[in-house]
């Protein structure tokens, strides 16, 4: 494996990586920055391309709902969100109407096809003027059925929270597709109109996309990573387009085979058709199954996922295995299948727990759907009691018996590890359900399917590592005492909404998971020992001048609880994973630390290059006295370590660790 080499800045809201149309970051590299994105100030957020998927929806997402809102809407007075199955839609318009008071909202379905040349609510038939016999088969074949949910402009907010708590929007691959098909650009990209009649047509566009690639280069040429992307594609040569507002528009076109034949013969995709081959093996992959390619793949000490060959019980297969559009909504699932298991009991729903300091959503989908929930913000063994008593007294109350309990192993940001041994024999006790969320963890260093019922994960961060591409799996214990009547509800309710060509890339990307995992591992190690060095944690050392107040990393937090489901041997250094947070002294450490340091800047984590954030900053920023409380600190800042040589990242880490003493120093002074 070739190291990566230090990146170049990336711009003020350019996408991370830097030229990747499907990215899954924004870069914000100071810290006012940051700031200025949450409070909207028009420095920040007029260069904003691209964000996370589900707090900044993709242009190409914009462009189409817009064109939609023309066709079906009332764009004076309404808006309208996107989705990709009609129980999606339905579930949207009812968490509308269950506001109180309630909204209302209407459903329109949309098919598009390969051969529309405007805006059409029918696929071409022969009789079409302009149409052929052989489109129409295309189109037959290959349409897209899109839900639009419309509403007035005034309750965006509330279908927002839907699309950015339950994640089951449409991806911007799928949007793509759709502008594509309707003989329009991706956005960002402009480029004259072409007759119907030399649009392309698509073999297999359910799973393959015509992809133009784009950029919009100002006079000065800007910085961007001198790293490209794993998912590149060699470029066709560049058209110079009029100028548009100042800026040249530099379009790079492929024609959807060109682009899919590149992607297969030089980017290591199987074939777009092979979709369902592509998901298959990510079931077995995320299942601790071998393939041909991934010689040892999730196997330590051959101890399969969920199982011992000594305890007799039974592995994760991978039908065990559900993949959805990224990880939050596999969480929103998860809660949704419990909540379906036990009214199918003929029982009350009850309240969930969250059990510990969560990712932000997490606790909003257990909040907002349901009876409510009950909330441990620190969630150590110390709550263990007074979950017991919450427990008792919700058992004699006719609020109906706790639903489930949802946790992080280990958190994020705090990393620290819930005690899963005691929530397990509290769940056989009481009769609940457990559901763990091992995205930071992740499935090669942890295996925490022996405790849970449910076990969700993002694919989206490490598993797939590039930063292109969302994903989300949910695992049933098949050893679990809820697991058949929650794999009946699956039966029933499961719907495949993950779009053929994420699960083509995110198969691609994860193949070298467990290398990447190594690296990380050791990188990781490497690192925090430094930073705890300079932290005034380490008392070998005298605490004058120091910036560094904690390093949060599972190492130092919780070990003993993280050692509960930590697989061993460890792979590499420790198998602790790439996550790490760290707290200052005061702001101004945080700050000059943040700016300082070398490395890609923005929102997300798992990706295969080092990527900081001040994630309270982004996640809670309208609520910081109250994840104060909870040890999540203002001024805390979070790390994901990827593969750079780590050399590279000691300078990174030892220039911040240096400017931040000095802010220290000049505060004193």
């Amino acid at each position: 494996m070739v190291a990566l080499t230090s990146p170049a800045p990336i711009p003020l809201g350019s996408s991370v990586p830097a030229l990747t149309p499907h990215a899954i970051s924004v870069s914000l590299p100071t810290w006012e920055d940051n700031i200025g994105y949450e409070e909207g100030d028009k420095r920040v957020v007029d260069k904003m391309e691209t964000g996370y998927p589900r707090f900044f929806i993709h242009r190409s997402i914009q462009k189409l709902a817009a064109l939609c809102l023309r066709k079906f809407g009332n764009p004076e007075n309404e808006l309208c969100i996107l989705l990709s199955s009609p129980k999606v839609a339905k579930e949207a318009k009812d968490f509308l109407a269950s506001q109180t008071p309630s909204l209302p909202s209407r459903i329109v379905e949309f098919v598009i096809c390969p051969s529309t040349s405007s805006l059409t609510d029918a696929p071409p038939t022969p009789d079409t003027p302009g149409a052929s016999a052989s489109s129409s088969a295309v189109a037959a074949v290959d349409c897209i059925e899109l839900q639009i949910l419309l509403f007035d402009k005034a309750h965006w907010p509330t279908a927002k929270a839907f699309w950015q708590h339950t994640g089951d929007g449409i991806c911007s691959r799928l949007a793509e597709r759709a502008l594509s098909f309707l003989g329009e650009s991706p956005a960002g990209v402009v480029r004259p109109p072409s007759p119907p009649s030399e649009r392309p047509t698509f073999k297999n566009s359910a799973s393959s996309r015509n992809r133009h690639y784009a950029r919009r280069t100002p006079a000065a040429t800007t910085p961007t990573s001198s790293t490209p992307s794993s998912s590149a594609v060699p470029l066709a040569p560049k058209t110079v387009l009029p100028e548009t507002n100042g800026e040249t528009v530099v379009e790079e076109n492929l024609t959807a085979e060109l682009a899919t034949y590149l992607e297969e013969r030089y980017g290591r995709n199987l074939p777009l058709f092979n979709a369902g081959l592509a998901k298959q093996a990510l079931k077995r992959r995320i299942a601790g199954g071998l393939l041909p390619s991934d010689e040892d793949y999730g196997k330590i000490q051959d101890v399969a996922r969920g199982a011992s060959n000594a305890n007799g019980k039974k592995a994760v297969t991978e039908d065990d295995v559900y993949l959805y559009p990224c990880g939050m909504s596999a969480i929103w699932h998860a809660h949704d299948i419990c909540r379906k298991a036990r009214r199918a009991k003929g029982e009350k729903e009850g309240k969930s727990v969250c059990f510990g300091f969560p990712y932000t959503d997490t606790l909003k989908v257990l909040t907002k759907w349901g009876p409510g929930s009950v909330f441990f913000g620190v969630g150590g063994s110390e709550d263990i009691p007074e979950f017991r008593a919450v427990l008792e007294k919700n058992k004699a109350s006719d609020e109906g018996r706790i639903l489930a309990v949802f946790c992080e192993f280990p958190s994020n940001p705090l990393l620290r590890s819930p005690d899963l041994v005691a929530l397990r024999r509290l769940a056989d006790e009481f009769g609940f359900a457990i559901v763990v969320d091992e995205t930071i963890g992740n499935f090669i260093n942890v295996e925490v399917a022996t405790y849970a019922d449910i076990v969700v994960s993002s694919l989206t961060k490490i598993f797939s590592g590039d930063a292109n591409v969302m994903g989300g799996s949910l695992i049933l214990n098949p050893n679990g005492p809820h697991y058949d009547s929650l794999k009946a509800v699956l039966a029933e309710d499961y719907e495949d909404i993950y779009y053929p060509e994420d699960a083509v890339y995110m198969e691609r990307n994860s193949r070298d998971y467990r290398n990447r995992i190594r690296k990380v591992n050791d990188n990781a190690y490497d690192v925090c020992e430094y930073l705890y060095s300079r932290s005034l944690e380490d008392t070998s050392s005298p605490n004058a001048g120091k910036a560094i107040k904690r390093v949060y990393y599972p190492r130092y937090v919780t070990p003993d609880l993280y050692a509960q489901a930590q697989r061993l041997p460890p792979l590499g250094k420790g198998g602790f994973g790439g996550l790490f947070s760290v707290t200052f002294v005061s702001e101004a450490a945080s700050k000059a630390y943040y700016d300082t340091l070398g490395c890609a800047k923005g929102p997300s984590l798992g990706t295969s290059f080092t990527l900081a954030s001040p994630y309270t900053i982004l996640a809670h920023y309208l609520e910081l006295d109250w994840a104060e409380q909870f040890g999540v600190e203002r001024g805390l800042v979070r790390h994901s370590i990827g593969q750079e040589d780590i050399s590279i990242l000691m300078d990174w880490f030892e220039t911040a660790v240096k400017a931040a003493e000095e802010a220290v120093k000049a505060e004193a002074q």
